[in-house]
């Protein structure tokens, strides 16, 4: 039974393969084999000798009139039509004495659209995207009867929709993503016989998605993310259907999960985060057999989770952000907790989740993942107040004896417990006043503070963890602390002198501790000790740092193209939240503060590190930071002049970053190693001499999700953009974010 449908759904995805090829070949040009089409998929055309009509060539020449063109892309556009057909003009191809396509991606091209784009009546597909054309989609779009493709994306397009392109007879694919198109999205699109790709993504859209839509079997994908469409999810979706991914994340949708969702057996990937959804998730959901990843995450979804969803091979999850309560099914693939939470309080049952509760002696206990074994290297001491304590003589002697019985079996890890003070420290949770309490000997204690729900350790759990040095730094150490309960959390000891006062500290780190996104590290719970520890609290990510995976992964371990833009992505979201939404600049981004999720593999989740540091610090430290960044290569230009960081000075180190990724050069080897001064300095002499191919990772270059040159081109030039010397040429980063997405289309981060 299993293989019969793993043998259903690869037939599926090869009947599908063939359509999304031609689609995305004709939009990035892509050097790959011809295949040949379907009988009902015309092609691009090809030059040929037939002139074209006089009619094409002045519609052509009114377009070049519309256009600005300060690179002189279209210079070769002759007013005299000459060579229209014959391969001379750039972009045009034809067929049978008529313009058969016109592609011009990535020429620098503005103004608008002329609406004698209409009169190109043989016309297959147009593909003007990464260009800066404004103004309005022309209505005359609508009266090609021949078009099957339309590439319009990251543009500056406003306005509405065109109505009627749902009735093109052949039309298939349609990207009108990141442009600023406003309006209600037209239902006829949900009538178009042959439509199988539709983006509409990162617009201004708004009002409801058709339920006409829903009545389309021929949908492969469908997106219409970051917009601001509100009303019901269309519920009548109707069978078969061919649907495989559905994004609709970033809303306003405010209905209930539609039951008939469950319908769509073929569905892949389905993305419903940050929009008002209400309810239960249905259990339908469990026929997705298809289904291989799943957002619902930051809605107000409510209930328990089907238990049914343990019999879906997911192997990406995210429900946080929720009001779900009750056990976590015990799902295939294991999930890190930061897919529960934050949100879900009543979620139980699952690694880094509260245990459920025993409502009586018969009822059968939740399915709870196991921890991994290992024992304990220092003794853990209880934090409860009934029955006797350890006196520290005795916990001396345990604790001796335990490292002698770890140098015997050669363990040579640390342990937090150098952290511990006299006396076990008392618990304020949840919030940041009131003054430390006192123990019962008279000591004072220290203060352990938790950040949303609490978590499942007290001080005592924290000082005595089990504990791995993972890395240093300028402010401290990071640990990786093992908990009694099998939990393991990641512990920055600040070091000493060198954080502000106490109650300055806690200023900031409530400020630090509201800080929530996916991509930026989360802020859990801080411990000031009665000796002056200082310890913060975070989620461990099983990845490790990027520096580690690039430069000191085992040969087992791959790292390809689709990864590592995944990963790029995600950073530079992460980084666009706290520039955007925190007002806050990193000041110190390098590789090793870019940590790594790796409990959803092959799904790479990234998560930025060591925001906000820089505030709980005395002046002295932070002024160190600059050598160190740029002794490191990740160092901006003109902060050796002015020492003060900015967003600009955080793109350039995202710039440095991504160059890594595409090189594989750790930063600081170049200069030793290449002889040239850092990191954009050896990418610019190499690519001076045209050894451009020369520069990327080889390993970019193996398997099936190799890229294409100008997939390759496109980023080198974006971080050659983000490095440049002069702070104002550098993008902003909500342009670097649109870039990557383009990138990597079809994928939610």
């Amino acid at each position: 039974m299993h293989a019969t449908m793993g043998q259903e759904k690869c037939i599926r995805r090869f009947l599908l393969l063939p359509f999304l090829l031609l689609w995305w070949c004709s939009c990035f040009q892509l050097k790959m084999v011809a295949m040949q089409p379907p009988d009902d998929f015309p092609g691009d055309g090809t030059t040929d000798q037939i002139p074209a009509s006089p009619q094409e060539v002045l519609a052509l020449l009114r377009i070049k009139q519309a256009f600005t063109d300060p690179t002189k892309a279209l210079g070769s556009w002759n007013e005299s039509g000459e060579g229209t057909c014959s391969g001379t003009w750039t972009g045009i191809k034809c067929a049978k004495g008529h313009i058969a396509a016109i592609a011009l991606p990535d020429k620098g091209l503005g103004g608008t659209l002329a609406p004698e784009v209409g009169q190109l009546v043989a016309l297959r597909k147009l593909s003007l995207h990464n260009n800066a054309i404004t103004g309005s989609i022309p209505s005359t779009l609508a009266t090609i009867v021949t078009l099957s493709g339309l590439a319009l994306f990251n543009n500056q397009f406003s306005g509405p929709l065109p109505l009627g392109l749902g009735n093109l007879p052949v039309l298939q694919a349609v990207d009108i993503s990141h442009n600023m198109l406003s309006g209600s999205l037209p239902a006829d699109l949900g009538n178009a016989s042959n439509l199988i790709l539709l983006n509409l993504g990162f617009n201004n859209l708004s009002g409801s998605i058709p339920p006409e839509w829903a009545r389309n079997i021929k949908w492969n994908y469908l997106n219409v993310a970051h917009n601001q469409l509100s009303g019901a999810l269309p519920a009548n979706w109707s069978t078969p259907s061919h649907l495989q991914q559905l994004i609709v994340n970033n809303n306003n949708i405010s209905s209930s999960l539609p039951a008939q969702l469950g319908d769509l057996l073929t569905l892949q990937s389905l993305n419903l985060a940050n929009n008002q959804l209400e309810g239960s998730i249905p259990s339908t959901f469990a026929s997705l057999v298809d289904l291989t990843a799943l957002d619902l995450s930051q809605n107000n979804l409510s209930g328990s989770m089907p238990p049914h969803l343990l019999s879906l091979e997911l192997t990406s999850f995210n429900v946080s952000y929720n009001h779900l309560s009750g056990p976590v099914p015990s799902f295939s693939h294991r999930f890190n907790v930061t897919s529960f939470k934050p949100g879900n309080v009543g979620l139980c049952g699952y690694l880094g989740l509260s245990a459920c509760p025993i409502l009586n002696s018969t009822a059968p206990r939740p399915a709870v993942h196991p921890a991994p074994v290992a024992a304990p290297l220092q003794p853990i001491v209880s934090s409860s107040n009934k029955g006797p304590r350890l006196s520290n003589l005795s916990i001396i002697f345990i604790a001796l004896a335990s490292s002698l019985a770890a140098i015997a079996v050669g363990c040579i890890l640390g342990c937090l417990c150098c952290f511990r003070a006299p006396q076990a420290a008392s618990v304020a949770a949840g919030k940041l006043e009131g003054s430390p309490e006192k123990e019962g000997g008279g000591e004072l204690g220290g203060k352990l503070v938790h950040f949303d729900e609490p978590l499942s350790f007290t001080a005592n759990d924290l000082l005595c963890a089990t504990a791995e040095v993972l890395g240093k730094s300028i402010y401290g150490t990071v640990y990786k602390a093992r908990l009694e309960n099998g939990n393991n959390i990641a512990v920055k000891r600040l070091r000493e002198g060198i954080v502000k006062s106490q109650r300055d500290f806690e200023k900031e780190v409530d400020i630090l501790s509201k800080i929530r996104h996916p991509n930026l590290l989360a802020l859990r719970a801080f411990y000031w000790g009665p000796k002056q520890e200082k310890l913060l609290v975070f989620d461990y990510m099983t990845g490790r740092s990027l520096t580690e995976l690039l430069h000191a992964r085992d040969s087992e371990t791959t790292l390809d193209w689709e990864k590592r833009i995944r990963i790029a992505t995600g950073a530079a979201h992460g980084l666009l939240h706290l520039h955007s939404v925190e007002k806050m600049v990193h000041g110190n981004l390098t590789a090793t503060n870019i940590l790594l999720d790796t409990s959803m593999y092959p799904t790479i989740n990234a998560c930025i590190s060591g925001y906000g540091l820089s505030c709980l610090m005395t002046l002295v430290p932070n002024g160190n930071i600059v050598a160190t960044t740029s002794s490191l290569g990740y160092c901006a230009p003109e902060l050796t002049k002015i020492k003060k960081a900015s967003t600009k000075s955080d793109v350039y180190s995202f710039g440095i970053i991504l160059l890594e990724l595409l090189t594989g050069k750790a930063p600081a080897d170049v200069t030793a190693r290449e002889g040239a001064a850092d990191l954009p300095d050896y990418v610019a002499e190499v690519a001076k001499e045209n050894w451009t191919a020369e520069v990327f990772d080889l390993e970019l270059m193996k398997g099936a999700a190799a890229p294409s040159e100008e997939e390759l081109i496109t980023a080198l030039q974006l971080a050659m953009r983000c490095v440049a010397s002069a702070p104002a040429s550098r993008p902003d980063m909500d342009e670097v974010v649109r870039v990557l997405h383009d990138l990597h289309p079809g994928e939610q981060f």
